[in-house]
């Protein structure tokens, strides 16, 4: 018998693995390029405007505004759930591609500015196609922009968007990680056993932080990810401009060490057909432009303007696998510790200790600060995607039951291994992406002709 579900757990995680190279990669950065293209590449020539919006008040919208959040929070709440430890570990993992090439972080730019473009058409959609639930409340998502904007005959495609949201969306994977990663920086080096006991405490303390936060709905997850994301942000910025002060000399040759080892041909076409791939599926993972998850918070915004709010979603993919990324990246380059590292690397310990060879004694202790932010902050806002696919699906008045499932799955992450269940989330996270992107593309010329109304108007 244990044969038998070792072999199904083994076929999970073949599936899994197969599923999140190159089909995903082809999907997200495919369908992405497409709408890049569309779109004129509005990821580029609208950036000012986005800022622009962002910095507008919420009031100049109409008072006919239906929602529970501002733009602002949305985006910023967006932005608390794809910066998390695929920032830090994702980055290095990714350094170590042939050999350890640079040139992978130029194409997670590429691929920033490919997300970019999907999350407008996200946005645009969010608030252009809004539902109600079984409760009367307005609510955004996949789910709506399926049922509202291609009909009802589709709303197979929603229904299992929201049945595969209930797996992907949960954040085993980083509660896992933030406890291996207080084990390794912490409790062993002061000699306490990494027992299951004490992975259960921390698990409990985790959960206690959690639910304190999700409990209280979408308006306590957003108030506090529109005060954590840019602490957190900012807080690493500065950190990193720290080391850089520190190796000065060393700063000109990281920038030049990532574009020449972005057009580097020196393994062939075939090696930088290789980086590209690597650092732009990277990126993709990171921001998660065409999953579907930031509409679901971009949906819950007060907003009126369907471009407007179009505009804000696409600021997410500029910071977090533009700006953070990068962040991540120019200390590992100075200290050059990701080099011939070997196939398997554990991408948080080459973090770890690349900062801890720049700032002797502290560094590992600076970063585990924002491994503590990035952690959390995903935490606090998955929670809300699996409520309203949960809520979809079983009606308004059950989506509280999803969070007591959500809080114990992180117990349960802090205990036991969970390349299975990981495995899981990633076929899942395939599966809302092929719901999300359909529904994108196939409603992409309604995308465009509102764009092409709201900056004509804007205009004039």
């Amino acid at each position: 018998m244990s044969d038998f579900l070792t072999k199904i757990g083994d076929g999970i995680i073949a599936v899994a693995d197969a599923l999140c190279e190159y089909p995903e990669f082809l999907l997200l950065i495919g369908g992405g390029l497409f709408l890049f293209f569309y779109s004129g590449a509005v990821s580029i020539r609208r950036l000012p405007q986005a800022i622009a919006v962002l910095r507008e008040k919420q009031a100049k919208n109409s008072g006919k505004a239906t929602g529970q959040i501002s733009s602002f929070q949305a985006l910023m709440s967006a932005i608390a759930a794809t910066v998390g430890m695929g920032n830090i570990a994702g980055v290095a993992v990714a350094l170590t591609v042939g050999n350890g090439n640079p040139g992978v972080i130029f194409w997670m730019w590429v691929s920033a500015l490919v997300g970019m473009c999907t999350k407008f058409f996200e946005g645009t959609l969010a608030i252009m196609y809004k539902g109600k639930d079984s409760a009367g409340e307005v609510q955004g998502g996949p789910m709506y922009i399926i049922t509202k904007g291609l009909g009802q005959k589709w709303r197979p495609m929603a229904v299992a968007f929201a049945i595969f949201g209930l797996v992907g969306t949960l954040c085993v994977w980083q509660a896992n990680q933030l406890v291996e990663s207080v084990t390794t920086v912490f409790t062993t080096p002061m000699g306490i056993e990494n027992t299951p006991w004490l992975r259960l405490i921390m698990g409990l303390v985790m959960v206690g932080i959690v639910a304190a936060v999700i409990l209280r709905g979408i308006k306590s997850i957003a108030a506090i990810a529109s005060k954590m994301v840019p602490l957190m942000v900012t807080l690493y910025l500065i950190m990193v401009l720290v080391i850089m002060a520190l190796n000065y000399d060393k700063v000109p040759g990281v920038f030049a060490s990532i574009f020449e080892g972005a057009f580097s041909f020196e393994a062939g076409l075939g090696g930088f057909a290789y980086v590209a791939l690597i650092g732009a599926r990277r990126a993709a993972y990171v921001n998660e432009a065409g999953i579907g998850t930031a509409s679901m918070m971009h949906g819950a915004s007060k907003n009126t303007e369907p471009v407007r709010e179009g505009l804000i979603a696409m600021l997410g993919p500029a910071i977090d696998s533009g700006l953070v990324c990068t962040l991540t990246a120019i200390p590992i380059i100075i200290a050059g510790n990701y080099v011939g590292v070997g196939n398997d690397p554990k991408g948080l310990a080459i973090a770890l200790g690349a900062w801890q060879q720049l700032i002797p004694n502290i560094g590992h202790y600076l970063l585990m600060i924002i491994v503590f932010f990035f952690a959390f902050s995903t935490m606090f806002t998955y929670s809300y995607y699996g409520l309203k696919c949960t809520g979809f699906l079983f009606g308004a008045h059950n989506a509280k039951y999803y969070n007591y499932y959500y809080l114990a799955m992180i117990v349960v992450a802090a205990v036991v291994p969970l390349k299975v269940v990981v495995g899981f989330m990633d076929i899942a996270f395939f599966l809302m992406a092929c719901c999300t992107m359909t529904a994108l593309l196939l409603l992409s010329s309604r995308v465009k002709h509102e764009a092409r109304r709201y900056f004509a108007q804007k205009k004039h």
